[in-house]
């Protein structure tokens, strides 16, 4: 009998992804201990430092970290195929979504049920933001630990304490992470 080169179908695939996208609230960040959980440790396909990886390369390129780390995640798994059918699985719930809320905009917006879900949900995701912060930090050597909890608390105290915009803090951090780098390659290079 034939062993079939990939892990999983494209079908599995599809459904893996679009029933993650349907039930994760927060972007990125919030999607890949689910998809770590589901891949890494239940179906085994891939392993945690991977999804770690592909979640690295996916926040270095444009667009939203979710989509771009499904996309990475499915060519990883299914090559070209996979990543166009994580794409879809990935979009779908969101287009869905939105078109029901514009439908029920007014009564979403003054639901108080709803309300108070969503500001539960905020809760959640923040939660699992530290968790997935956490799972990166042990991967970081301990140079740059110390380098990024110390931006990590400098851009706290910007925002917080400051007001200073967010998209500014972004900027500088990554000028720093630029800086941090050229200098790490330049040491391993001697």
């Amino acid at each position: 009998m034939k062993e079939d080169k990939y892990p999983i179908s494209l079908l599995n695939l599809f459904i893996t992804f679009f029933k993650i996208n349907s039930i994760t609230f927060g972007g990125g960040y919030t999607i890949v201990p689910v998809l770590i959980d589901e891949l890494a440790n239940n179906k085994k396909i891939i392993t945690e430092e991977e999804m770690l990886d592909l979640q690295a390369i996916a926040q270095s390129g444009p667009g939203a970290m979710a989509i771009n780390t499904s996309i990475l995640t499915g060519f990883r798994l299914r090559g070209p195929a996979g990543a166009i059918i994580c794409l879809l699985a990935s979009v779908l719930p969101c287009i869905i979504i939105i078109t029901i809320i514009s439908y029920f905009y007014r009564e979403f917006k003054e639901n108080y049920y709803i309300n108070a879900a969503l500001k539960g949900m905020a809760g959640i995701i923040s939660g699992v933001l530290v968790i997935t912060t956490i799972r990166m930090a042990k991967n970081a050597s301990k140079e740059r630990k110390a380098f990024s909890f110390t931006l990590m608390v400098l851009a706290f105290i910007a925002s917080y304490i400051f007001s200073i915009n967010t998209g500014l803090i972004i900027l500088i951090s990554a000028i720093f992470g630029l800086i941090l780098f050229s200098i790490v390659k330049e040491d391993q290079i001697k």
